[in-house]
């Protein structure tokens, strides 16, 4: 059996899975840990026995043991709430068909988190990120990370957090910051944090399942719309990214007769049905870009001042090294590579990026290609050396070392 099929079985499953232990007995620390055990087990025996007629049924009731074993090591002083969680019947029977996943992004989004901490928690506990992946798309180390997500486990139980739908007055900070986290769990599906695939198609495409089941709950909001958006006409590029040995293709020499038409159609409709609305956040202004790239019947015919500007509103709103050197590209393609280069030097020396650990190694990368265009080759070479040994990514860092080589003939 394909372990990539069980994989993405798991990762569907587990929030279903934590979802049912938690609305059963609350204890969500304990459920997340319950629930982590049952996806090894299965990983190990599913390859090998075959997946379960009733794989979330085999997961609540595998979960449900261990959570009764994590109970009764809890300590005295809980004895009597635990007795009568114990004295609970074990789970029988299929189970059930409900989707939890919309409930579980938002409690894990709880108001009683700081915000770094809800991403985390559901990046790990919904997205099915492991600990590893999450740290990268933070810049943090693992332990670091892992004492993140443990606080926030611990501060839900704490705070007596239920597995309820939220409030009208934690709605708008819960679900911002349940976008943040669908935009991370996004982010590792297109770029791998590392290994020798570019993306994790499995992790982009829970991204957009849970982001469509957000939209579907919440039409009316914008940005969620927005980001359901960017997601779709991003993800509508997959199959042209890498060539036949997968290697990494870039946006200008991609072939667009590849691109996913009914994606593209669905994310510009999105993005025309909300454009109006008023106060544009980051993830409508991503999606105007995105859609942009996307109407360009070619690389050459692509409107870049329109990106430039989008793009200048965006670092705006938010004010990140990611989007400030997004916007370098742009200025770069629109004005030429000389007034990109310009920008970048401002930017850095005001900013830092060259110095920054979530922003080194794109700077680099930006640095590079900029004066490729404009013939200084040996330092294009040299950087894009530089910023290949920043990446953990396989497909980018082979594709970065060419770059420099081309430089170096």
């Amino acid at each position: 059996m394909p372990g990539d099929t069980v994989e993405h079985l798991l990762r569907t499953e587990a929030p279903q899975v934590l979802g049912a232990l938690v609305r059963r007995f609350g204890h969500f620390d304990l459920a997340e840990d319950a629930v982590q055990e049952a996806l090894l087990a299965a990983s190990r025996q599913w390859p090998a026995d075959g997946i379960p007629a009733d794989p979330r049924g085999w997961l609540i009731r595998v979960g449900y043991r261990r959570l009764v074993d994590l109970l009764r090591s809890e300590q005295a002083r809980r004895r009597r709430e635990h007795q009568a969680v114990l004295a609970e019947p074990e789970p029988a029977g299929p189970a059930p068909a409900s989707d939890d996943s919309v409930t579980l992004l938002l409690l894990c989004c709880h108001p009683a988190l700081k915000p770094t901490d809800q991403v985390a928690l559901t990046l790990r506990a919904v997205g099915g990120l492991s600990t590893s992946e999450t740290a990268h798309a933070y810049g943090v180390s693992e332990p670091t990370m892992s004492a993140r997500i443990t606080r926030a486990k611990r501060r839900l139980a704490e705070s007596g957090a239920r597995f309820t739908a939220p409030t009208a007055a934690d709605r708008d900070g819960r679900v911002a910051a349940a976008l943040q986290a669908l935009y991370l769990i996004f982010n590792e599906g297109y770029i791998a944090s590392r290994g020798d695939r570019l993306g994790r198609i499995d992790l982009a495409r829970e991204a957009i399942r849970l982001t469509r089941m957000l939209h579907a709950a919440e039409p009316a909001d914008p940005e969620i719309a927005g980001l359901l958006a960017l997601m779709l006409l991003t993800e509508a590029r997959r199959a042209a990214r890498t060539d036949g040995d997968g290697r990494l293709v870039p946006l200008a020499e991609q072939d667009r007769s590849r691109w996913d038409s009914g994606l593209l159609r669905e994310g510009t409709d999105l993005v025309d049905g909300v454009w109006g609305a008023p106060d544009a956040g980051p993830y409508r202004i991503q999606a105007a870009i995105a859609a942009v790239h996307a109407a360009a019947a070619s690389a050459e015919a692509t409107d870049w001042p329109q990106i430039a500007a989008l793009y200048l509103g965006l670092e705006h709103v938010n004010p990140t090294g990611p989007v400030r050197l997004s916007r370098v590209v742009a200025v770069a393609h629109a004005y030429g590579p000389a007034r990109g280069l310009a920008l970048l030097d401002d930017l850095d020396e005001r900013h830092r990026l060259s110095g920054d650990q979530l922003t080194s190694q794109r700077e680099r990368a930006v640095r590079a290609h900029l004066l490729e265009m404009l013939g200084d080759r040996p330092a294009a070479a040299r950087l894009y050396r530089e910023a290949a040994a920043l990446t953990a990514n396989v497909v980018e860092q082979r594709y970065l070392l060419g770059r420099g080589r081309r430089c170096q003939d």
